[in-house]
């Protein structure tokens, strides 16, 4: 039999570091802007964050606190995700401070608004895709006991989607081309996605 370190989660991990977001690695960032009703805007890094449906495309990012992204959402129901490359890890990483309201994380990051064509949040000028989005639900998470968590899941269909043409070849959208970041475990652990690693195998017929 494989040694195995087992534990159940309510009664601690006995390790240096919690090993969940490590073994669910590498994730998605969600690199969130959303503007307050009263018209703050902010930008934050999600890790808890990934894409749900094809038709209507849905995105969605958990938080693990009440944070300003999700009480802006909630009050004007739109955001824009901006994907993080290689070339904006320092500056995705310096959004992520915690920060008075006031405080405008695109200036935090030395970064470029730009205005959107389907909501109000701005777009990050410097990533090669953005999605806008409108709120389509935020739900309060759960335990299997039906206890609520201090954790808010945000999801969104995309309604306009924008992509630097360099990363489109023949039609097809190059994810390996725009080196992604992906967020890995621990407090500042991460993974670039470069072409020489990716594979090619089609599923069955």
């Amino acid at each position: 039999m494989t040694d195995l370190h087992s534990y159940e989660p309510a009664n601690g991990h006995g390790l240096k570091h919690d090993p969940f977001n490590a073994i669910i690695a590498p994730r998605p960032i969600g690199w969130i802007s959303s503007c307050s009703a009263a018209g703050h805007v902010n930008l934050a890094p999600y890790s808890f964050f990934n894409a749900f449906n094809y038709k209507p495309p849905l995105i969605g990012f958990s938080s693990t606190t009440w944070k300003d992204t999700v009480a802006n959402i909630q009050e004007t129901g739109e955001f824009v995700w901006n994907l993080v490359t290689m070339d904006l890890a320092e500056a995705m990483n310096a959004t992520s401070a915690t920060v008075p309201q006031e405080v405008d994380e695109f200036e935090l990051g030395k970064l470029t608004k730009l205005p959107s064509t389907r909501v109000k949040p701005p777009r990050v000028g410097e990533s090669p895709v953005s999605f806008e989005c409108k709120l389509s639900d935020i739900i309060q998470l759960k335990g299997a006991d039906g206890t609520k968590a201090e954790a808010w899941l945000t999801i969104g269909e995309v309604v306009a989607v924008h992509i630097d043409k360099r990363l489109i070849l023949d039609g097809v959208y190059q994810t390996a081309l725009a080196r992604p970041i992906v967020r890995a475990g621990r407090r500042g652990d991460y993974f670039e996605i470069r072409p020489d690693a990716m594979f090619d195998m089609p599923r069955p017929e």
